[in-house]
């Protein structure tokens, strides 16, 4: 038996506990990997290297990851992050200079068996072949179709430990201070971070972009994905590899970013995994935030959430509540992070919501209630409140939904957890979430 597959007496390592099929053994995992020179591979300001992974059919393993650090003080301890790619990506050396420029040490993996196709400040373009190596541990096959392989050999198995070892890696170094270590995922990165925030607690904040769990529920190719797995795959795989397996313990502060419209990641599985999830919840939802990488990357309202939780930054709005009188809808937010602009979003759509068109209108603050309120028109059949602070950077509220031919909804409240408490381009890259790569 693979030494790495444990039973949840096993897993207990920094409090963390875990169904009976959990794979992962977190003791082994929370030890430093080796690391290995890239040789060949250069980018401005980042360092290439390789990181022990697990064995891989009886072979060592290496994943391939770029490297880099802010300017510090002699003996100054840095904040740090991990960035786990989407689908068709790689390890990305400009997403570590951005996270950098910051102020945060960065470590982007390729968590798919490949190393870059060169060393640019452009992520590759669609279709753009990545080059294996001799190190290479397994590839993701499209939508979970390595499922019926032994535990060990699924990609999604290595993947995890991956971002889990590149932690530990972290928390090694003696440039970083490992009480202020972050994880951030798009697309696919988005759905390995919804499992991994319930494999490794040690994090302090998590950002998944689009990508979340309940995938079975999506209502489109993960779904489809799903019912053409026999019963006994398909429990398997929502068991092992998806997010609300795991979600449940994940203690840290979550901010989940994503579009109305996304395709891939829908409104109603983004809503069920921020509420399966154990710790505090942010959210910021854009109207038809594009997809992909630089647009994943793109907003500030990360790094600002990064920084109000390890970096002694000014916090986002807190928002505290929400409900309907009769047609107004309300969202309460915390006075000491008020908007200074507020909106209600709604659709009056009934399609998917990949294919709903949104609109904005303004809504009213009352800082004296410390509430912002709008009338909902007839007919809606969707909304949110989005409010934002003199920075210009927005939170949302959960959506509501207001189906055809069910009551109103008065006095809704949706929100089962307040968001943080309080603390005393370039050409785009398609993350496709479908895209075979074997």
């Amino acid at each position: 038996m693979n030494p790495l597959l444990v039973s949840v007496a096993l897993l207990v390592g920094l409090g963390q506990t875990g169904s009976s099929e959990s794979p992962w053994n977190f003791a082994e995992l929370s030890r430093s990997p080796r690391v290995f020179p890239a040789e060949g591979f250069k980018a401005e300001g980042v360092q290439a290297l390789f990181l022990e992974g697990l064995p891989y059919r009886g072979k060592p393993t290496r994943v391939f990851a770029w490297y880099g650090t802010p300017g510090r003080k002699n003996g100054e301890k840095l904040p740090a992050v991990v960035l786990v790619h989407g689908g068709g990506g790689t390890a990305f050396d400009e997403w570590v200079r951005v996270w950098n420029r910051h102020g945060y040490a960065a470590i982007a993996l390729d968590l798919e068996g490949h190393v870059p196709p060169q060393a640019s400040p452009q992520p590759p373009k669609r279709g753009q072949p990545l080059s294996g190596h001799a190190w290479s541990g397994p590839s993701r096959q499209g939508i979970f179709d390595d499922i019926e392989q032994p535990i060990e050999d699924q990609w999604m198995y290595h993947a995890v430990a991956d971002v889990v070892l590149a932690d530990s890696y972290l928390r090694s170094l003696p440039e970083i201070d490992p009480e202020r270590i972050g994880l951030t995922g798009i697309s696919w990165g988005g759905i390995l971070a919804s499992v991994v925030v319930g494999v490794d607690g040690r994090f302090k904040f998590a950002v998944p972009v689009y990508g979340c769990g309940f995938l079975m529920d999506a209502d489109n190719h993960y779904a489809r994905r799903y019912e053409a797995m026999t019963r006994e795959e398909a429990d398997r795989c929502r068991r092992l590899w998806d997010g609300s397996s795991y979600l449940g313990r994940a203690k840290m502060p979550i901010l989940w970013v994503s579009g109305t419209n996304d395709q891939h990641f829908p409104l109603n599985i983004l809503q069920r995994s921020y509420r399966a999830a154990a710790g505090p919840q942010t959210l910021c939802i854009r109207i038809g935030m594009r997809h992909g990488h630089q647009p994943g990357w793109a907003p500030e309202e990360i790094y600002a959430f990064a920084d109000s939780l390890v970096r002694g930054g000014r916090p986002l709005v807190r928002i505290t509540g929400q409900g309907s009188q009769g047609n107004r809808a309300w969202v309460g937010f915390d006075p000491r992070t008020p908007p200074v602009r507020a909106e209600l979003n709604l659709t009056t759509d009934t399609s998917h919501w990949s294919q709903r068109r949104w609109i904005t209108q303004p809504a009213r603050i009352d800082p004296a209630a410390a509430k912002a309120s709008a009338v909902v028109p007839a007919g809606a059949t969707a909304w949110y409140f989005n409010l934002s602070d003199t920075r210009g950077l927005t939170v949302s509220s959960p959506h509501v939904s207001n189906a055809p031919g069910t009551a109103s909804g008065s006095m809704v409240r949706l929100l089962e957890r307040a968001t943080l408490p309080f603390p005393a381009s370039a050409e785009e890259t398609l993350c496709t979430a479908d895209a075979p790569r074997r």
